[in-house]
C-alpha cells in the first residue's frame, strides 16, 4: 500500500506564491511518473504539470511560464512551485504518482492520488 500526503495549500493574494508538496510512502519500489491536476468549482479536473523518470517535463498552457514542476527522488517526492498565481489558478489540487511496486518476484503499476489541498487566490 501507498500513501500520498500534500502540503502547501493556502490563501494567498494575487501576484503570489506557494510552493506545494507531495510525499509518497510505503511499499514504493520506484516512482515512475508524477504528476498535478486541479479541479476548480464546476469544472473538470485537469493536469497542470507532469514530470518524468528522466526529469521531462511539460504544462498546461495556463501554467507556462508560472508554475514549475520538480521531484526529488530520494524523498519520494514532487513539487509545485507556483508564482504569480491570479485568480483563476484557485482549484483544489492533487498530486498523482505511478507508483511500481515490488512483490512475491512481481512488480506491479499504480497510480495513486494525494488527498487534495485547496489554493484560493484571492485579494
Amino acid at each position: 500500500q501507498v500513501q500520498l500526503v500534500e502540503s502547501g495549500g493556502g490563501l494567498v493574494q494575487p501576484g503570489g506564491s506557494l510552493r506545494l508538496s507531495c510525499a509518497a510512502s510505503g511499499n514504493i519500489f520506484s516512482i515512475n511518473a508524477m504528476g498535478w491536476y486541479r479541479q476548480a468549482p464546476a469544472k473538470q479536473r485537469e493536469l497542470v504539470a507532469a514530470i518524468t523518470s528522466d526529469g521531462s517535463t511539460n504544462y498546461a498552457d495556463s501554467v507556462k511560464g508560472r508554475f514549475t514542476i520538480s521531484r526529488d527522488n530520494a524523498k519520494n517526492t514532487v513539487y509545485l512551485q507556483m508564482n504569480s498565481l491570479n485568480p483563476e489558478d484557485t482549484a483544489v489540487y492533487y498530486c498523482n504518482q505511478n507508483v511500481t511496486i515490488k512483490r512475491l518476484g512481481f512488480r506491479f503499476d499504480k497510480y495513486y492520488w494525494g488527498q487534495g489541498t485547496q489554493v484560493t487566490v484571492s485579494s
